[in-house]
């Protein structure tokens, strides 16, 4: 009997603990967690893929437009990956904007940067594992920041001499308002969205647009998630302090600038463009016009048929169409974001 009876007990056991660990990952909280790491590891593990094949490829496999197109379909893949669990903002930035503007509650903010920054670190590793053998042939077995064998800008930004530190700011800063702006217009279900399910292809033309067009100056981190992780990583791996004191002190202009930038491309977007699209009103407005019209053509000597204003007892299955229209606080009305 005592044979019989561990089996069942063992089975109890583990059902159990399959059911706490689900209770756990379908706390809201958590499943943003999860949902901001992994889509934030799959963008940077193809993104920094893509870097690497530039700089220790040669023209051979990889260039310039590879870069684009590798972080670009990554966020396009990161996307898909945690879109419609956490918005999938892979952004510090964009996670930012969202709390300031009242899109998104504080509570979260933690929890999604730590879930970016914990993704992009990870994929940082990665990358460094998979291509760690063509890195030390590169580079000759010394990990470097500047010089022609120079491989941390696989993993982060880095200023160019030519350009000035606050130069490199604004840079940053604009490229992320461009960002957020064109990531506002995108995600606004009144304005002009693309079809169903291709928002995360157009989310991933937006950035490869931005490095196409916009990116050579700085790198267009254009995300505090995307460099910070990946620099601190390179520092504990072997290239060491350089990593952060390289360019005039660099590192600390990904992190701000694009949190600056983000807010104003948001807020610029609301006040010019967002908050000035007739929405649900036009509806309302139709609604009631067209119980105008209803009313006006009730024969007026019938006493028996009851006259439809706003102020007289007629039942609401009467007042029907005056109530078609959404009313302007519909909580089912918010505007999406990313």
């Amino acid at each position: 009997m005592a044979n019989l009876q561990r089996p069942r007990r063992s089975t109890t056991l583990w059902s159990n603990t399959i059911a706490r660990i689900h209770a756990v990952l379908m706390r809201e909280l958590v499943r943003v967690f999860l949902a901001e790491f992994v889509s934030t590891f799959v963008m940077m593990v193809f993104g920094l893929g893509s870097v690497a094949h530039m700089v220790l490829g040669g023209n051979k496999f990889g260039s310039y437009l590879g870069v684009n197109l590798g972080f670009g379909f990554g966020v396009t893949m990161g996307v898909h990956v945690a879109g419609g669990v956490s918005g999938a903002h892979m952004n510090a930035a964009v996670t930012f904007t969202n709390c300031v503007l009242g899109r998104m509650s504080w509570r979260k903010f933690p929890v999604y940067v730590l879930g970016q920054f914990l993704g992009s670190f990870l994929a940082a590793a990665t990358t460094y594992c998979m291509f760690y053998e063509s890195l030390m042939h590169f580079s000759g077995g010394e990990l470097t920041v500047t010089g022609p064998t120079a491989t941390a800008g696989i993993f982060a930004t880095y200023l160019p001499k030519h350009l000035s530190l606050w130069q490199g700011f604004f840079d940053e800063a604009v490229l992320t308002g461009l960002l957020q702006m064109c990531l506002f217009a995108i995600t606004d279900k009144q304005n002009n969205p693309p079809p169903e399910g291709a928002q995360a292809l157009v989310i991933g033309v937006l950035v490869t647009v931005i490095g196409v067009s916009l990116g050579m100056n700085t790198g267009y981190a254009i995300n505090p998630s995307r460099d910070l992780p990946p620099r601190f990583f390179t520092f504990l791996a072997g290239w060491g302090q350089q990593v952060f004191s390289a360019g005039d002190s660099w590192w600390w202009v990904p992190v701000v600038a694009p949190f600056l930038g983000a807010f104003f491309g948001g807020a610029l977007y609301l006040l010019l463009i967002g908050f000035n699209i007739p929405r649900e009103l036009d509806s309302l407005e139709g609604s009631l016009i067209f119980e105008e019209q209803r009313t006006s053509a009730l024969p007026k000597s019938s006493p028996d048929l009851p006259v439809a204003s706003p102020l007289s007892p007629v039942s609401s299955a009467e007042r029907a169409p005056a109530l078609s229209a959404p009313p302007l606080n519909d909580p089912a009305l918010p505007l999406e974001h990313l």
